[in-house]
């Protein structure tokens, strides 16, 4: 686990409701036209410091081409760019970090052992925007609070880039959004 910021609870809590408002109201919103008049908001697990934790980074000196499957099968590439190394209730675990251009935020979907039963089948994501180049060794917090289920989970008129397989985790993530 990671040092947990003053109001952190409270700041996720308002970036949840701010989600939640747009979902509701916004042209580009996931959620189908003829299902936003009974639309109430996302459910979340509740916040959880536990699953916000520190990663050491270990930086792909060639970038690997990754394909990943997408919902509506077709597939499509991404750069394996970064490993995130890190440990929940004491276990290890790692996640890869991908990219698909240079100034992309880092892409981290996974899958956990609660994907199709209280999250999305297709898996969740995060996303990562260091404020500098990530070197070998440095820290980050990973926090899976901030886990969220692409589009397709509303709509299938989208097309969402499913995990792969090295980024499954053998352990139940109760932290960030449930499944619609």
């Amino acid at each position: 686990m990671s040092d947990v910021p003053d109001g952190w609870a409270d700041e996720l809590r308002a970036s949840r409701e701010e989600k939640d408002a747009f979902f509701d109201e916004h042209r580009q919103s996931p959620i189908p036209p003829e299902e936003r008049d009974d639309f109430e908001g996302l459910d979340y697990f509740d916040p959880d410091p536990t699953y916000r934790v520190t990663a050491t980074v270990t930086v792909a000196d060639a970038p690997e081409p990754v394909e990943m499957e997408t919902s509506d099968g077709r597939t499509v590439r991404y750069r394996r760019v970064v490993t995130f190394d890190f440990e929940i209730d004491g276990a290890a675990y790692e996640l890869a970090g991908y990219r698909q251009d240079a100034d992309d935020a880092i892409f981290v979907p996974f899958r956990d052992k609660t994907t199709g039963q209280q999250t999305y089948s297709g898996g969740r994501y995060m996303e990562l925007e260091p404020d500098e180049t990530l070197a070998d060794g440095d820290e980050v917090v990973l926090d899976f609070n901030l886990a969220y289920s692409p589009f397709c989970a509303y709509s299938e008129t989208f097309s969402c880039p499913l995990p792969p397989e090295a980024n499954w985790l053998d352990t139940t993530i109760e932290a960030g959004e449930r499944e619609y």
